[in-house]
């Protein structure tokens, strides 16, 4: 069974994640998208509301499990054995960053392979810290996210406003 890992913090998950998982879907008989929690990020969701949304935004994707993990990403795959990891790459920059990621993973485990999937370029400029910025300042996510998420960042709005009142 070729099984593959997509990690990241998904704060939130975007149009361009989902896209990712997709197409991964589609090239592996089973994907894990495995949620983590970015100590140097302070989250918008929770690692357990990111897992919930991103399971809703892949409901159609019968080859996808969710789930979160705290260790690392090499102790996670050998838990689950998975020796694929996939990353969306929007840019150079991106692929600059991911490239370094990728030598350190084969350095702790030289059995896992990295495989690098551009985003579709309608979606490259969309990131999950543009859309938190873009819905902090009043602005709309529609056509960003899935509706599920952009349901649940109003939600959230609609709390912290009743909760300063």
């Amino acid at each position: 069974m070729r099984r593959a890992v997509c990690s990241g913090s998904f704060d939130p998950v975007t149009l361009g994640h989902v896209d990712v998982f997709e197409r991964a879907s589609r090239m592996f008989d089973e994907l894990i998208i495995c949620v983590f929690r970015n100590i140097e990020k302070q989250g918008f969701f929770s690692v357990d509301e990111r897992v919930r949304l991103i399971e809703e935004a892949v409901a159609h994707l019968p080859n996808v499990r969710v789930m979160a993990f705290s260790s690392l990403i090499t102790d996670f795959m050998a838990q689950q054995d998975a020796k694929i990891i996939v990353r969306g790459v929007r840019s150079v920059k991106d692929l600059e960053y991911e490239e370094n990621e990728a030598y350190m993973i084969k350095h702790l485990n030289p059995e896992i392979d990295t495989v690098f999937l551009l985003t579709r370029p309608d979606l490259s400029y969309v990131s999950s810290s543009g859309v938190r910025e873009v819905f902090r300042f009043g602005g709309s996510v529609s056509g960003l996210v899935p509706a599920c998420v952009e349901q649940a960042m109003k939600n959230k709005m609609s709390s912290a406003d009743r909760e300063r009142m």
